[in-house]
C-alpha cells in the first residue's frame, strides 16, 4: 500500500469509521475486485473477494455500492453474492437496489440519435463484434489486440467517433481496454453523491477503483472518506491510496471488517 496523499490517515479513516452513525463502500468492478479479461463475461473476482464482500454486506451500518461502467445485467452473474448489493451500471445511468428495483436516466433523443448513427458506422466498416452496446453508451473493445493492432484500430475509429460526439453532444473517453462513446449527462461521481446525500451527515465512504472513468468518483468521495486507487501499476490520480491488488485489496476489505 502507498500512500498518495499526505493527508490521508488510514488508522484515522477507521477510527471515524468505527464511530460514524453510517458506512459506505463504493467499489468499482473490473480491475478492481476482478483481473481483466479478454473475454469481458470471464471476469471473476479475485480469489478471496467474494466472501469478504458476503461477510461486509451484513453489517448493518454499512451500504456496499457497486459502480461500474458495465450494464447492470452483466453484473449480477459475475458478483454472485449471497445478498443482492446496490449497483450503479452504465457509469450511474442505471440504479439497481438491493430490493431488485430498478430505474435508468432519461437520455436526450440527441444522444439516442448519435449512438444510433455510431453503431451504424461500426456496423459498415465491420467493427461491430468489438463494440458493445450498453445503455447510453457504445464501447470499443481492444483488449488483447497487440499495440499495432490498437494503433490501427484507433486511427480508424477515433476520428469519426470524434466528429459524431461533437455532432450529437455525446463524449468520447478512453478507458483500460478501449474507447466509450457516451451519454455525458452522468458520471460515477454522480452515482456516488446521490448515495452520499441519502445518508447520515457523519457518514464516512470509500470508493475504491482503478481506471480514469473512477477519477470523478474518487473526487465526488473526497471530503467524506478516502478514494483508493486498485491496480497492478500506479498512475496519474487524484486517489489518496494506492494498492495492488489482489493481496492488499484483500487486506483493505479486511481491516474494513
Amino acid at each position: 500500500m502507498q500512500v498518495l496523499n499526505p493527508d490521508a490517515d488510514l488508522k484515522l479513516f477507521h477510527q471515524r469509521k468505527q464511530q460514524a452513525s453510517e458506512n459506505a463502500l463504493f467499489l468499482d468492478y473490473d480491475g478492481t475486485l476482478a483481473p481483466f479479461q479478454v473475454e469481458a463475461a470471464k471476469a471473476q473476482p479475485y480469489p478471496g473477494v467474494r466472501p469478504m464482500l458476503n461477510r461486509i454486506i451484513q453489517i448493518p451500518n454499512t451500504r456496499l455500492v457497486v459502480v461500474s461502467g458495465r450494464w447492470t445485467k452483466d453484473l449480477l452473474p459475475l458478483l454472485q453474492l449471497e445478498a443482492q448489493p446496490e449497483i450503479w451500471g452504465s457509469h450511474g445511468l442505471e440504479r439497481l437496489r438491493g430490493d431488485g428495483s430498478y430505474e435508468i436516466a432519461p437520455l436526450p433523443e440527441n444522444v439516442l440519435e448519435g449512438l444510433v448513427a455510431a453503431h451504424d458506422w461500426i456496423v459498415t466498416v465491420s467493427l461491430a463484434k468489438r463494440c458493445e452496446k450498453k445503455p447510453g453508451s457504445l464501447a470499443l473493445h481492444w483488449r488483447g489486440l497487440s499495440e499495432k493492432e490498437i494503433a490501427a484500430l484507433r486511427k480508424k475509429v477515433e476520428p469519426k467517433w470524434s466528429m459524431i460526439a461533437e455532432a450529437w453532444g455525446l463524449a468520447l473517453k478512453e478507458f483500460d481496454g478501449g474507447l466509450e462513446l457516451r451519454a455525458p449527462a452522468r458520471n460515477k461521481g454522480d452515482a456516488v453523491r446521490t448515495v452520499l446525500q441519502e445518508m447520515s451527515q457523519d457518514v464516512v465512504a470509500a470508493y475504491l477503483g482503478d481506471d480514469v472513468t473512477d477519477e470523478d468518483a474518487f473526487e465526488a468521495v473526497k471530503g467524506k472518506g478516502i478514494a483508493v486507487l486498485v491496480r497492478p501499476q500506479l498512475r496519474p490520480t487524484m486517489a489518496d491510496l494506492w494498492l495492488k491488488p489482489p493481496e492488499e485489496l484483500l487486506q483493505f476489505l479486511a481491516d474494513w471488517l
